[in-house]
Formats: structure tokens, sequence, C-alpha cells
């Protein structure tokens, strides 16, 4: 199969039609073999029902329906598990992603060789105040942090080499971040293709201020795990030397003052440099002990869903 194309969706039944005959089209005049797979996140409305009436009438239709809603990143988690194409394109069902650039994203990845290729909405008719500003600084953050030069981690038009969907995991809300996951697991060969943006046609946005801070925050998270999620003892082990040199400095400084310098001054625990002391060598202590635990847990790990599913179809 050359194509699999990932929609993860909530509440949005106005559009699915309209986005499977596009879809559909495209496919057929370029004579792709193809899969399409819907995953109802928990919609309220009739969205699954409408997936259900599009697999029976197209065989390429496939749906996986979630028992409640789990997030976009456990959606694509799905979908990229049940996908078998060798290239795996992901979309909103919005209608904000334009099908029509499906080839040239698949011929990146199959002719040119990229791992993955990540769209770039240069355009868009977002309003700027609300979404368009915040995203151009949440994307100049993640480019600095990450190391990784695309224009907009966020754009839910990409596709995949079918290794690269197969060895990233893909959870909590990291689904802006695959960029980085797909880096961070040995796919290097990241492109960037400017693609269409579509004005949103049917119902409201689901963007909000909470998803932008939480955004930055899985920032951060990324970026610890990328730089100390296999080795948390680097992070944790270092700070825990450094907090307890600290306090031993202060502890040696006592002891000499008190033995040779001032031996009838104050008593040491009378002094501030004391407590100072004992803190930074219980603070560093406890990193330490941090560290360890971190090393046990990733050690022992295992594998758990995150998401759970009620319902699929032609899967």
């Amino acid at each position: 199969m050359n194509i699999s194309v990932v929609i993860p969706l909530l509440n949005e039944q106005e559009s699915l039609k309209e986005l499977h005959d596009w879809i559909a089209n495209v496919m057929q005049s370029n004579h792709f073999s193809y899969e399409i797979i819907f995953i109802d996140d928990g919609s309220t409305d009739d969205s699954w029902k409408i997936i259900q009436q599009l697999s029976k009438k197209d065989s390429n239709v496939k749906g996986i329906k979630f028992l409640k809603n789990f997030g976009k990143s456990q959606a694509l988690h799905a979908g990229f598990d049940k996908a078998q194409g060798d290239v795996i394109i992901t979309m909103d069902a919005d209608l904000q992603d334009n099908p029509e650039e499906i080839p040239e994203l698949y011929d990146m990845i199959i002719n040119e060789g990229f791992d993955m290729v990540s769209g770039w909405k240069k355009k868009r008719y977002d309003s700027v105040i609300s979404k368009n500003l915040p995203s151009k600084l949440f994307n100049w953050a993640a480019r600095k942090t990450s190391g990784v030069k695309l224009h907009d981690f966020n754009c839910g038009l990409k596709s995949y080499h079918k290794d690269v969907t197969k060895n990233i995991d893909v959870n909590g809300e990291m689904h802006r971040y695959i960029p980085v996951l797909a880096k961070t697991a040995g796919f290097t060969n990241i492109g960037e293709k400017v693609v269409k943006h579509q004005a949103r046609k049917y119902g409201e946005t689901k963007f909000g201020m909470d998803r932008f801070i939480h955004g930055f925050l899985d920032l951060i998270t990324i970026w610890f795990i990328s730089r100390f999620g296999k080795r948390p003892m680097h992070l944790f082990g270092a700070l825990g030397v450094l907090m307890f040199a600290i306090g031993f400095g202060f502890s040696f400084y006592l002891g000499i003052d008190k033995l040779f310098l001032n031996p009838y001054g104050r008593l040491i625990t009378q002094r501030p440099q004391f407590y100072i002391a004992l803190a930074t060598m219980i603070i560093g202590t406890q990193f330490f002990v941090a560290g360890f635990l971190g090393e046990i847990i990733l050690r022992s790990k295992q594998d758990k869903k995150r998401y759970l599913i009620k319902d699929e179809l032609n899967l």
C-alpha cells in the first residue's frame, strides 16, 4: 500500500464527507493505493455515524473510536499503530489542510529520501492576535530549544516514512513535537514544505490560550527527555554533586574556623553557614536519590496503553 492518511478528529461532522471525497479524488487521480484512517477522539456529535457510513461505501475508509476524549497525541498513536502504508500522511479534519499537497509530500519521502516532511503554513487565515502571533513565538522557542529548524511545528499536515511512525512514541500532548521525537530516535533527515492553509469552513477552532501554555510546558518536557530521558542520572547526579560540594565546602570552612582560627567563638550551630551546609547536602543527597530512582524506573517500565478503543471499522 502506498499511503495511509491518518486523521484525528473531535466533533467535525460537517467536514468529514467533503474531506473524504477530496482525499479520494486526489488518490484516484494519482493512482495511489491508500487507506484513510479516521480516529474519533470522543466526539459528542454524529462524527462516528458519518465515518460508519463512509466505511460502508468505501472500503478504503477505516475508523477507530475512542471511549472518551484522550487527546490528539493518543489518537495519532492509535492511527500510527494501525497504518499499513509505506508513507503515512497526517492531517486535521477541519478542511484547513489541503489534500492536494499529498502527492508532493509522498514524493519527498519516496524519491527525495526524507524521513519526514512537515508542512509550513506560511500564509495563515487564523486570527493574528489569538493564534498567529502566539504560534510564531512558540515555533521560535521550539527551534531554539530542540535544534530542529522548522517554521511550523504545529502544522497537522505532515508525511512520514513508515519506519518513523513505528519507532516513535507519541503521548501526552507531544504531537506538537513529533519532529523532535523523530530526531531523538535517530531520524534526522527532516524536511519542510510550504503548504496551503484553508480558512475554517465549519465549526470552531479547538485552539485556546490553555493549549498555548501547555505547549510551552511540553517544550520543557521534550527538551528534558531529549537531553536526559535515557540517562536521568546525568542531570540529577550532576546537580547532586554540585549541591553536596557546596555543603561540604561550608562544612569544611566551619570546621577549620572552629578548630584553628576562632576556637572560642560562637558555636557552629549558631552560624548561618551551618544551616546552608546542612540544607545543601540534604538537597544534594535527594538529587542523587532522584537520579537513581529515575534509572530504576527507566529500566523496569512496561508499556501501557494510554487510551481505550470502543469500536473499529475495517481494521
